[in-house]
Parts: C-alpha cells; sequence; structure tokens
C-alpha cells in the first residue's frame, strides 16, 4: 500500500509542474521546484569527510586496499576490478568475472556515490559499506579468500603494517580484516560524483536544455520519481522487478529470486534494491541480469514492466537525456605504488 501511496504522491506532485507549463509559468522554475521535492544534490568529498570526520589515513590506506589484489587468492583481482573508479564505478560486463574466471550471478554495481544507498548489492544483503567490503573477499566466485589469509598477506608486508599502524594507532593489533574493510569503506566515501547538470539545475542554474528539462518533468509526471529519488536517485527502497508487468526471461532470470534470498519471505520474490541512477550513463549494460546494453531500451522497459506504460519514442529519449545529466565529476584518484610481496607472502593459487 505505502509503495502505490508514493507513487500517487509523486506523480500528483510532479503533475503540479506540468500544469504551472501548462498555464505559461517559467519551465524551469516549475520543473525545478518540484524536483526539489524529490532530489538532494551530491555533495563534495570535502565535505562528507568532515562531517563523518573520516581520518585521511584511513582513507590512504583503503586506497592501497581498494587497487590490491593480493586480497584475492589468485592475487589477481582486486575491488577495481569490479567496481573501476576509471569506467563508471563498475566493470562495463555482463556479469563479473571472479575466482577460477567463474562469472558472477549478477551485474556489478557501482561504487561511485553508493555510500549514499540505504543498503549495499542488489539484495540490500550488506547494510554498508564496511559489511558489503568483506563480502567479495570471501566469496568463492569472486576473490575466493578468508579472513586469515588476507590477515597473513598484509601482515608480510612492512608497508602495510605502518599504515594499519598509523591509520589506527589505538588498535594493540592494527592489521585485521575488520580495520582492512573499514578502511576500504573510508576510501570508499570519497568516491564522490558532485556538480552534475542535474546539480547545478538544482542550486538554480538554468544547465537543462529543453529536451533534459521536458525529460526530467516526464521522470517525475509519469511515476520513475516513486522508486528513483533521493540524493542518489534510487538506491534506497526494494520493489519487486515487473510491478505491472514481468519482463521476460533473459531479463528477469527465473533462478535470481533477488531479496528472497536473505528475507527467506515469499513477498520478496523477485525484489531487488531500486538501483540507484548517477552516472547510469557510464555503467551499461542494465540491471541486475546485464542484460540490456542500450540506456533508451532500459527506459522502455522501466516504462512498461514497472509504471505499466508504453512510453512513446520522444518520451523514451527525453528521459534517456535527462539521465545522461545525472553524470557528475568523476573522482580523480592515483593508483597506488603496492608493495612488493616478501618471502612470507601467502602465494596466489588457482
Amino acid at each position: 500500500m505505502k509503495k502505490h501511496t508514493t507513487l500517487l504522491l509523486a506523480a500528483g506532485l510532479a503533475l503540479s509542474g506540468s500544469a504551472a507549463l501548462a498555464a505559461g509559468a517559467p519551465a524551469a522554475d516549475a520543473v525545478r521546484e518540484t524536483a526539489r521535492q524529490f532530489f538532494q544534490p551530491i555533495p563534495t568529498p570535502e565535505s562528507v569527510i568532515k562531517e563523518r570526520n573520516i581520518s585521511a589515513d584511513s582513507i590512504e590506506l583503503g586506497r592501497w586496499l581498494f587497487f590490491e589484489p593480493r586480497l584475492s587468492r589468485s592475487h589477481i583481482i582486486s575491488c577495481n576490478t569490479c567496481h573501476s573508479v576509471g569506467t563508471g564505478g563498475a566493470d562495463n560486463i555482463q556479469t563479473s568475472i571472479g575466482h577460477g574466471w567463474q562469472h558472477g550471478p549478477r551485474n556489478s554495481p557501482t561504487v561511485l556515490n553508493a555510500l549514499f544507498n540505504g543498503a549495499q548489492f542488489w539484495d540490500g544483503r550488506a547494510a554498508d559499506l564496511k559489511e558489503q567490503a568483506k563480502g567479495p573477499v570471501q566469496a568463492s566466485v569472486e576473490m575466493n579468500n578468508t579472513p586469515s589469509q588476507v590477515e597473513e598477506t598484509l601482515k608480510s608486508l612492512p608497508e602495510y603494517v605502518a599504515l594499519f599502524q598509523k591509520a589506527y594507532p589505538k588498535d594493540k593489533d592494527p592489521v585485521n580484516f575488520e580495520n582492512m574493510a573499514h578502511a576500504i569503506e573510508a576510501f570508499e566515501s570519497t568516491l564522490l560524483t558532485p556538480n552534475s547538470k542535474f546539480d547545478q539545475f538544482l542550486a538554480g542554474a538554468d544547465s537543462l536544455d529543453e529536451i533534459e528539462l521536458k525529460g526530467l518533468d516526464l521522470f517525475m509526471s509519469k511515476g520513475c520519481v516513486a522508486c528513483h529519488q533521493g540524493i542518489n536517485v534510487g538506491g534506497q527502497g526494494y520493489f519487486p522487478f515487473g510491478v505491472v508487468k514481468k519482463p521476460g526471461a533473459e531479463i528477469l532470470p527465473p533462478d535470481d529470486k533477488g531479496r528472497f534470498t536473505v528475507t527467506h519471505t515469499a513477498s520478496d520474490e523477485y525484489v531487488f534494491r531500486a538501483g540507484p541512477l548517477r552516472n547510469i550513463a557510464l555503467t551499461a549494460p542494465y540491471f541486475h541480469s546485464g542484460d540490456v546494453w542500450s540506456l533508451e531500451q532500459a527506459v522502455a522497459i522501466m516504462g512498461s514492466s514497472q509504471l505499466g506504460q508504453e512510453l512513446n519514442e520522444g518520451e523514451v529519449k527525453a528521459i534517456t537525456r535527462f539521465l545522461h545529466t545525472l553524470t557528475g565529476e568523476q573522482p580523480q584518484v592515483v593508483y597506488p605504488i603496492l608493495p612488493p610481496s616478501t618471502a612470507a607472502t601467502p602465494r596466489p593459487q588457482k
């Protein structure tokens, strides 16, 4: 009931903006007023670091660890392998390739702005970035490692021992799996993309052209905003994939029941977290299955499956143009020069 109420409220508020357009009110101002009821701009990394009191030492350690392939059993896979900061925070393939060239079951979500998601992973099984960081390291289909071997590896490298001691000076034994995850969380908290054209628009600038503005108005009035709102334009609630009409098996694999695998509640079958849409133009392919490569096609599928509306070509193009305005300034990250392995470092394993 709550989902339907939210949808009606979203549509009602957005239609008020459309009515203002019809009445001859300034288009940008009318749409902006409505948009501010649903969205907030991405803050700068500096403001987040200050607000959350994240230490520079933990961020620096996390930067090293994010690019560290020896967190994996094979010494090949790092966090950046599946969440590349150079390609929108994702890997741009259908499903990620993990240990022993295994393909993971779902498309890799972007790490950019992931701090603002209500939970992590498509099924929300991790409450925050720290918990999320532990999962792939241990998953057999991903990095296939163990906490004890990770700790042994890091303790074998004097440079890491020094970094952990600096980042966690109060800990008697700072090189541990928990601190590893905490440091990665600290670094990932800085992977933000502020100052998109949409953020500039929310701040009062006339940064959207006529088609982008129309796309934003449609995004709200058609009801997309019921699931995709907030600072990350999504990433908060859970919704069935196919509220009105389920897509085909090629897009909604029948053996992936989504959040049901976490809650074991029948009503959560084929329920997934609403994907955050920030930088969506950079992160094809789309959906948890990674089977849709065109953003326009993804918009059309959402219209029919989630809203029960067959969007016409002009509407699809306008909404897609708006989604491109969600691309913000990409984080500029210097790749760290990692320390060489020592005689005590566990050897890579197949």
